[in-house]
């Protein structure tokens, strides 16, 4: 079985879309090459340089994009064996990944996996 990725759906809004859609076309396509590229080292047992992705804390992960004059971050979990789940992005602004976006990962994955 191969790695696949999705994103979370919460209260009916796609966090990583909603992201995706604020990104020029130039971007979402380095994205989405990105996303492909994580896909395609894991399904060839690659581990992923840390430039591309990043364990953060507790499961959570960064997508690592970077563009023109600015730098994207997505973060996913793994959910089941082979299935990645991208919580939502943002455009960083600090040298260290915002605590709160960690937390909104860590509480969409909560959601989906119906914990309390």
């Amino acid at each position: 079985m191969e790695y696949t990725f999705d994103f979370a759906e919460v209260n009916s809004k796609v966090p990583m879309i909603e992201f995706l859609d604020s990104l020029s076309i130039k971007e979402r396509a380095k994205m989405f090459t990105y996303i492909d590229k994580l896909i395609e080292l894991k399904n060839s047992g690659i581990q992923p340089k840390e430039n591309l992705s990043k364990h953060l804390e507790d499961g959570i992960f960064e997508l690592r994009v970077s563009f023109e004059n600015r730098i994207s971050r997505s973060l996913y979990f793994y959910e089941s064996e082979k299935k990645i789940i991208f919580t939502h992005g943002f455009l960083k602004k600090e040298q260290k990944t915002p605590k709160n976006e960690i937390k909104k990962a860590k509480s969409i994955r909560k959601i989906l996996r119906g914990e309390k």
